[in-house]
């Protein structure tokens, strides 16, 4: 029994210090991830223009939209392309100009492609670069979050041992420290099987990056997609036709059945031996790191979870899992909800830890008058 004591008191000094330490970019982390689930919507509602604009069920092709960009802004380089979708009802277009290396992002009407002018706010893509990469550092930094994440919510739990006894038992009549700490015991409790979700998915995406570089790096692993590029070698080009993005989508369908394009990534569009890229998802699956690449017409590179193997498809599964972006109107508000209490942890964790040390202070400072 002492040394489970022992352990504990361990594990709660552990967990103690790793909340003080991260807490502030824990709730940072977990705060704009919460909104991050509605980042469509709020581009939307930060956009009004975009808000006027109808739905369609069939939008206009690429390029249309490309045709259209060339027109309203001559010399302009196109990076890539979002697709119109059950939200947004616009193409966006991320490019350059060859005298501005800012890169632009511009909407373009999904019926016909014309170009509706620059995005006045990217508020919805703030909070994703705040989620995803803090705005100053790689995305590890925030996949070692995650790790720390994971652990207080372990370090927590096995800590508050009866907590489940007590979960239905909040004490409000007592000091606001007491209920504040019943509190962030219940809500732990509660939220666990999420927050162990969030975390996990959160320190994958962040760090295993890292891994897959480390050991191609020890590996000498070859580039993603050689085998493939042989293969489509042996396929007859079609770059003898006018270059067309919507040409090579409908042979990205065909290459891939069951693909929903969600983008488009362009390079050197302007010539016939441009590379061509299309990600997204598959019906009935939630995998999103489906994606193909052509270049002069020819597949060059495919990545199809369903025949990649287990690691290809748990991969695929963290994005969708961790951001929520794989149901409806309702999933949405339950991952902001219950997003939101991990970001409400790491504040009420850390206001418990401030209360219990002046506590401890005002008792030294009594027994020493004594």
């Amino acid at each position: 029994m002492a040394a489970s004591r022992r352990t504990v008191v361990i594990l709660y000094a552990l967990h103690s210090w790793t909340g003080i330490v991260t807490g502030l970019l824990l709730f940072v982390i977990c705060f704009s991830g919460a909104v991050v689930v509605f980042k469509n919507e709020i581009d939307l509602w930060a956009n009004p223009s975009l808000r006027a604009l109808p739905q369609v069920a069939a939008p206009a092709g690429p390029d249309a939209v490309l045709a259209h960009l060339a027109q309203r802004y001559p010399g302009i380089k196109p990076e890539s392309m979002t697709v119109p979708n059950e939200v947004t009802p616009a193409w966006f277009v991320f490019a350059r100009m060859p005298d501005n290396p800012q890169r632009m992002k511009i909407a373009a009407r999904a019926d016909n492609g014309e170009i509706i002018g620059e995005v006045d706010s990217e508020l919805g893509q703030f909070f994703r670069m705040l989620h995803v990469f803090l705005f100053f550092g790689p995305r590890w930094i925030v996949g070692f979050l995650g790790v720390a994440m994971f652990f207080l919510i372990v370090s927590g739990f096995v800590i508050h041992r009866k907590i489940i006894k007590e979960l239905f038992t909040v004490r409000w009549r007592k000091s606001l420290r007491v209920t504040g700490s019943d509190l962030h015991k219940s809500v732990g409790v509660w939220a666990l099987g999420f927050h162990l979700l969030i975390a996990f998915t959160g320190a994958w995406l962040g760090l295993a990056p890292v891994f897959e570089r480390a050991y191609a790096h020890v590996a000498g692993a070859s580039t993603a997609g050689s085998a493939m590029a042989a293969v489509a070698a042996e396929r007859p080009s079609s770059s003898a036709a006018p270059f067309s993005v919507d040409r090579l989508m409908a042979q990205a369908k065909e290459d891939m059945p069951g693909l929903r394009v969600k983008g488009v990534t362009l390079r050197n569009p302007d010539r016939d031996d441009a590379e061509v890229g299309f990600y997204g998802g598959l019906d009935g699956l939630l995998f999103n790191n489906t994606n193909l690449a052509y270049r002069g017409g020819q597949l060059v590179r495919s990545n199809d979870p369903r025949v990649k193997g287990f690691w290809s498809q748990f991969n695929g599964l963290m994005e969708p899992l961790h951001f929520g972006d794989y149901g409806g109107l309702v999933l949405k508000w339950l991952y902001f909800l219950i997003g939101m209490s991990p970001a409400l942890l790491s504040l009420s964790g850390t206001l418990l830890w401030i209360e219990r040390r002046k506590l401890r202070q005002r008792s030294r400072s009594g027994g020493q008058h004594v």
